[in-house]
């Protein structure tokens, strides 16, 4: 049986929401930045802004915050250099559940849904992890059994994403319609 993974998305958020301030280019994270509430504001979240090839406004990563805040999580990552800084935008999704889990679930939890959704878009500035994930046919087997369910404002993100289509199908089916069999059968 698969394991439900849910996602309640929400935004759009600014670099200046996760406290950038750009006449200084740099951030400062307080009580009353927005995602920084140290009791739910972790979980999963989506970047968008420009890319060279893919053009604006477009998915460019997938990441997670863990055992640190939306805002102390994204502050890290210097999207304040992406060339179309001004129109960064980040969506962020909080895991809900049936019941209350422990946080070593939760965390699982974040993990496994952050992996799935990068395996499943293939965001342009995730490319490390997308090979991470594919060449590990041991956390592959892992989130097969995982289906990951997204609602509200998950903007290019697919509803859901289930690694028995993404992982379990697509191992079985790989190659053979491009074979040399099907061609001269």
């Amino acid at each position: 049986m698969a394991k439900k993974i849910r996602i309640e998305w929400e935004g759009s958020y600014s670099l200046e929401d996760i406290g950038y301030n750009k006449n200084e280019d740099s951030y400062s994270i307080t009580k009353n930045t927005f995602l920084n509430d140290g009791n739910i504001d972790y979980g999963i979240y989506q970047v968008y802004g420009s890319h060279p090839v893919y053009g604006t406004d477009v998915l460019l990563y997938i990441g997670k915050a863990q055992k640190q805040t939306f805002a102390k999580r994204l502050s890290q990552e210097a999207w304040e250099y992406n060339e179309d800084f001004q129109n960064i935008k980040f969506y962020i999704g909080r895991l809900f559940d049936e019941k209350q889990v422990s946080n070593e679930e939760w965390d699982e939890m974040i993990d496994k849904a952050e992996q799935m959704l990068i395996y499943a878009h293939s965001p342009a500035k995730n490319s490390s992890n997308i090979l991470n994930i594919s060449r590990n046919d041991e956390r592959l087997k892992e989130l097969e059994n995982i289906r990951v369910l997204n609602y509200d404002s998950y903007r290019s993100l697919m509803p859901e994403v289930s690694g028995e289509i993404f992982i379990k199908e697509f191992k079985k089916y790989n190659g053979v319609f491009g074979s040399k069999e099907l061609k001269n059968g």
